[in-house]
């Protein structure tokens, strides 16, 4: 049955290649390089109510994210754009590291520092700024300037997909440390801190207890626990409680997961890269022109109407046996003797596998890239969607 399913993907895929390579010739990518930094700094947050934690004087790592698209020639050479983007960040939050944010910030939530990178880091074409206190909490500022706070949450869960062929390893029982991030857009709120973490905290405690060591397909409305269905399940119970619901994110496995933004479903697969290059472009005697090499994270971004008899978009299984040649020709591999790439900054990368993986998966319409973390290119044809905490 696993055959026969394959058979009829890839067949399903075939039909639509020409498509897709008709596509791969006129497409417009869109292209967004994407910068991260560190810093150790101090804060009280005053406007939390009386007796709340955050209002002693605490500490964190914060890490500060930045996408942007700038104009052609604005990094020092082609294919310089994330090099020169992370200088810019650096530079800009030195005026935060190992000091007390308050002196900087009236009030440091990290809805105000996004803010606060966004007006003191002077690099055109600004997408997104996001802000990490902790692996689990952050805000990230949107093109239009609204913040979005999100909050990570793990649980313990079994669950098994009934509608699988046979012999397919998820119809079996099994179960993952499952985690979701629950996104709210804070400038919708009527409230003066509008959405803070604890009323995350306080709308996710009922389904933390539905949701931690249990049995998935026991629950009412869950029978085909996929990523997605489950995405979209906590919508349907979320949204009620909380009109500023942005969206839902579910990692099913640290390598793959779903969103669901109340229409439309995306999934993701991430993969690690372990290659050589050296940038064709770079000026004589930089460094980026000797070979080198990076351990690569690559996430694979589809979007597609959801399969109602599967319950999902696209099997996570054939994402990887599709993408599974690619991957080959890129792994432990000499980016730079690849015959049509044009070079190897994590643009061209990125474009050249988009392009390339459309041909079999053409539901792809986004492929980020990071040589180290957070830093690197985003290149799709779509919506970009929603953003994954680094």
């Amino acid at each position: 049955m696993r055959v026969a399913r394959q058979r009829l993907c890839r067949s399903r895929f075939e039909r639509s290649a020409v498509h897709a390579f008709r596509d791969g010739l006129t497409m417009q990518i869109k292209t967004l390089f994407s910068a991260s930094a560190g810093f150790e700094a101090a804060r009280h947050v005053d406007v939390l109510p009386a007796g709340h934690r955050s209002r002693r004087l605490h500490g964190h790592s914060f890490l500060a994210t930045v996408r942007c698209a700038p104009p052609e020639g604005w990094a020092h050479f082609p294919g310089g754009e994330v090099d020169r983007l992370r200088t810019e960040l650096e530079l800009a939050i030195s005026q935060l590291d190992y000091r007390l944010l308050n002196e900087q910030v009236q009030q440091p939530t990290d809805e105000n520092l996004a803010r606060w990178v966004r007006q003191n880091l002077h690099v055109p074409g600004m997408a997104r700024i996001g802000i990490q206190s902790t692996a689990h909490e952050g805000a990230d500022l949107d093109l239009a300037g609204d913040a979005h706070v999100w909050r990570r949450y793990i649980f313990q869960s079994a669950h098994r997909l009934p509608h699988v062929p046979a012999g397919h390893q998820c119809g079996r029982m099994h179960g993952h440390g499952f985690e979701v991030i629950v996104h709210a857009n804070q400038d919708l709120g009527s409230r003066d801190l509008s959405i803070d973490y604890d009323r995350l905290d306080a709308v996710w405690a009922p389904f933390q207890k539905q949701l931690d060591f249990a049995c998935l397909n026991d629950l009412p409305g869950l029978q085909n626990p996929t990523s997605e269905r489950l995405s979209s399940w906590l919508w349907e119970r979320i949204k009620p409680e909380l009109p500023e619901l942005s969206w839902i994110t579910v990692f099913e496995t640290g390598s793959c997961g779903a969103n669901f933004d109340g229409k439309n479903y995306r999934i993701w697969k991430e993969l690690t890269l372990d290659s050589a290059l050296q940038l064709k472009r770079a000026p004589d005697g930089s460094p980026w022109r000797r070979i080198h090499g990076h351990t690569y994270t690559l996430r694979l971004h589809l979007s597609a109407p959801l399969d109602q008899v599967m319950g999902w978009t696209v099997d996570f299984g054939d994402v990887k046996e599709l993408f599974n040649p690619i991957f080959k020709s890129l792994d432990h591999r000499p980016l730079h003797e690849i015959p049509d790439l044009a070079d190897c900054d994590t643009a061209s990368i990125a474009a050249w596998i988009l392009k390339k993986a459309r041909l079999q998966l053409p539901q792809l319409d986004r492929v980020d890239l990071y040589e180290t973390r957070g830093c690197g290119a985003i290149v799709s044809v779509g919506a970009e969607g929603p953003a994954l905490p680094l």
